[in-house]
């Protein structure tokens, strides 16, 4: 069975090397929609593939650590990033061009980390990450599978190799929070709700 939770956040780029002049050599934002596909095969405790509620925390902050805020390609012109993190509070540095494919990738990436790193405690230890699909425009979307996020021929994505803004890291609830997942460090997801107490047929 597969979920879909969706996330939002707009965000600015510049994709070198690509045919569209403009998308090429000028900024420009768009209004992204994130889509987290998860799959199972038997439901939590909760008879759910995953309580959405469970997301909105390291995952959540993860997205929406992108929301304006401009992402930069490691590789691009030097003096630009410099210019652009000067200028700008809000910036990611990423190992690979910012277009919709190679984020639909990160965002597997970053998303599949936490989860791995996750303590399930409802019973919902067969949930896994199916997909990522990321909407850069209304008509036009990127999906990525595991095999993609793990391809080397369409680039390596090593947390190692990202870094988010200060300004990112410090609206965090938990400003160490992607230094947990590049640690490795693992945390359990809150207790699950208890059921309400039956009252005896004799009360």
């Amino acid at each position: 069975m597969l979920i879909r939770k969706l996330f939002r956040f707009e965000n600015a780029h510049i994709v070198r090397g690509c045919s569209s002049e403009r998308c090429a050599r000028s900024v420009h934002g768009h209004s992204y929609r994130v889509e987290l596909l998860l799959e199972a095969h038997a439901l939590d405790n909760g008879q759910m593939v995953y309580d959405f509620g469970l997301l909105k925390g390291d995952v959540r902050c993860l997205i929406d650590a992108f929301d304006h805020a401009i992402a930069l390609w490691s590789g691009d012109d030097a003096d630009y990033l410099e210019a652009m993190q000067r200028h700008s509070a809000r910036w990611v540095l990423i190992p690979v061009s910012p277009s919709a494919e190679q984020f639909s990738r990160l965002f597997f990436r970053l998303v599949d980390t936490a989860l791995s790193l996750t303590d399930m405690r409802n019973g919902e230890e067969g949930v896994r990450l199916h997909s990522v699909i990321v909407h850069e425009t209304e008509t036009g979307y990127a999906q990525c599978f595991r095999e993609d996020a793990d391809n080397p021929r369409m680039g390596r994505i090593d947390l190692d190799a990202m870094t988010f803004s200060p300004a990112i890291v410090n609206e965090w609830p938990d400003p160490e929070l992607f230094e947990r997942l590049r640690r490795g460090e693992r945390r359990a997801n809150p207790l699950p709700c208890p059921l309400p107490r039956q009252e005896s047929a004799d009360a």
